[in-house]
Order: C-alpha cells, then sequence, then structure tokens
C-alpha cells in the first residue's frame, strides 16, 4: 500500500469515526429534550444534527490544533500509527455502544492515538504536557458541569419562583429547543475538532500541510460526518443518559443543556479536549442532586465513571494492539 492510499485510507476512517462519534454522542444532545417529551425522538436527531453540523461555521479549530501537534511527536510517526488509532478508538466506541455506556469518543480516540504512537516509537513519541488537561479534564468536566448546572437552577429557580408550575413547564418546554441548539453546538464544535486534527496530523506526517489549522474541506467533512452520526443516533444510551440517572422535566433538561452548553464553548475557546459525555452527565447529575441527593441513581452512575476511568487505558492497548497486528501487512 502506498503513502498517499494510507493517506486516504486515514481519512475515510476519520470520517467513519466521526459518524460514529456522532452516532455514539446523539444521546448527549437529545436524551434530555427526549426524556421530558419536547421532541420526539425522530425530530431531535433531526435538530441536534443540524446545529452539529452549523458549528462549523461559528468557532474557531483551537482543539484542532492542540490534537494535531499537542499529544504526540508528527515526525516520530506516520499514517500507519493514526489509522491503528483511529480503529482502536472505533472499536473501543463499539464495545461501550454494545453495553449502553456512555463513554467518552474524545478521550477514546486521543488514548488510541497516543497507544499506537508508544507502540512504534515508545513513550518518548508522547509530548506529557500535551497530555495533561485532557487526563485532568476527564474528572474536572463532569464537576465543572455538575456545578454549573447547579448555579443555573438554583438561578432559573429563584426568577420563576412566583410563577405557576403549568406556565413554567410549559415555558420551559420552548426554551428546551434553545438549550437543546447550543449544547448540540457545543458538542459539534467539540467533538468535530477531534476529527480535524487527526486528518491535520495524517496531512502534516505525509509531507501535504505544513500548518496545524485544518484545511477548509477538512472541517466541513467532519462536521457532515458528525451530523449524520448524530442522525443515525444511539438509542440505548439514550435511554441511560435520560431516564436512569436521573428523572428530568423540561425545567432541569434546560439547566442541565445550558450548564454543558456553558462547559464546552468556554472549553473550546482555550482549546481543551473535553469529553461532552463527562460534561453532560455531570450536568444532568447536578441538576438532580438539587432537588435531594436521593434523586440521582448512584449505582448507574458509579457505572459509568468506572467506565471513563477505563476509556483512556482501554482504547490505548486497543491502538497498540491493533498497530502491532497491522504493521505486517500494512507496508
Amino acid at each position: 500500500m502506498t503513502s498517499f492510499s494510507l493517506l486516504l485510507l486515514v481519512i475515510f476512517v476519520t470520517l467513519v469515526f466521526e459518524f460514529s462519534n456522532g452516532w455514539h454522542d446523539a444521546a448527549n444532545s437529545i436524551a434530555t429534550v427526549v426524556s421530558t417529551r419536547v421532541l420526539t425522538p425522530f425530530r431531535a436527531v433531526l435538530w441536534a444534527a443540524f446545529f452539529n453540523f452549523v458549528a462549523a461555521f461559528i468557532f474557531g479549530t483551537a482543539v484542532a490544533k492542540t490534537i494535531t501537534k499537542g499529544l504526540v511527536h508528527l515526525e516520530m510517526i506516520d499514517e500507519k500509527v493514526i489509522l491503528a488509532g483511529l480503529l482502536g478508538a472505533i472499536t473501543w466506541n463499539l464495545i461501550t455502544l454494545t453495553l449502553g455506556l456512555p463513554t467518552s469518543s474524545s478521550h477514546a480516540l486521543i488514548a488510541g492515538y497516543g497507544g499506537a504512537a508508544v507502540a512504534h516509537a515508545g513513550f518518548k513519541a508522547i509530548i506529557l504536557g500535551g497530555w495533561l488537561k485532557p487526563i485532568i479534564f476527564i474528572f474536572f468536566s463532569p464537576f465543572i458541569g455538575m456545578l454549573v448546572a447547579i448555579v443555573v437552577t438554583i438561578l432559573t429557580n429563584w426568577i420563576v419562583r412566583r410563577q405557576r408550575p403549568l406556565k413554567v413547564d410549559r415555558w420551559f418546554r420552548r426554551l428546551q429547543l434553545v438549550s437543546a441548539a447550543l449544547y448540540s453546538l457545543g458538542h459539534g464544535t467539540n467533538d468535530a475538532q477531534k476529527g480535524m486534527g487527526i486528518i491535520t496530523a495524517a496531512l502534516v506526517a505525509g509531507g501535504l500541510v505544513q500548518s496545524d489549522h485544518p484545511p477548509y474541506w477538512v472541517i466541513i467533512c467532519c462536521h457532515l460526518a458528525m451530523a449524520g452520526g448524530t442522525m443515525a443516533g444511539g438509542w440505548r444510551i439514550i435511554k441511560t443518559m435520560g431516564q436512569r440517572i436521573t428523572k428530568l422535566n423540561p425545567f432541569g433538561g434546560f439547566a442541565a443543556e445550558i450548564a454543558s452548553a456553558i462547559t464546552l464553548f468556554v472549553t473550546a475557546k482555550f482549546g481543551i479536549p473535553v469529553s461532552t459525555t463527562h460534561t453532560v452527565t455531570g450536568a444532568i447529575v447536578g441538576v438532580g442532586a438539587t432537588r435531594r441527593l436521593s434523586a440521582v441513581r448512584w449505582g448507574i452512575t458509579r457505572r459509568i465513571v468506572w467506565a471513563w476511568v477505563l476509556t483512556i487505558p482501554g482504547a490505548a492497548l486497543l491502538g497498540a494492539i491493533l498497530f502491532q497486528a497491522g504493521r505486517s501487512w500494512v507496508k
């Protein structure tokens, strides 16, 4: 297989990953708006997919640049490493999707990429400082989402404290369309940029581009793949996110989505590749906790947290195994 053919394969598999990312994370975008019955599942995925794509024209590419040059020394890897990392991430996504676990596609991608790089060139291929923010935010992003959700819930409770419950419910059903759109914008810009960074890294490693800024066609293709995956849905995870952690009403769904959107906008601005899954899960927990701690089903939450913790070592191991398995037949 020629270097150019391998590059084309990397681009294709990256877009498949973005599709699987949208499929896997569709629940994050629409779980609350479906569980509160504001939209049917079909209308909800169309709504989310549209705003996943629109994000391409609103936000920058700071996260993509972090992925491209901030994690691995590009001069020490090649397209085979990137391909193995992608396949490791996709495999991890399929395993967790089958189990109905809302794990992080973002962390699966960077872990698979890093695991394949280590298998190829050893730990010297890793830029240790670049991994600090993604690993720290495995633990920080759900807590940030939870705290922001608590603040938003308290503030909105105070604003509507003298209104009749039926009127509040009616208004927040309308407002949830706005909050779901804002969350989908945050999801689109954060997660589509992971694929942009990988394709740009492959282009740089192949000597076709010099800059770490993704070409415009890469930006459009990654957002289209993300939106297509979101439309395909991820119905088992929707049930976990929208119903099994805590019961949500339109008021709570609005608070969870607004809190998640705020967190994603800020982290995208600073180029921090956080997990949209971690963020929205923390926000849903925060909304439930404002009612009472027993409103959160902590057994389900503990299972999700364990899946988060295992994502980086699990996807890294898969990336390393697939690189070793493929090096004999991808010359």
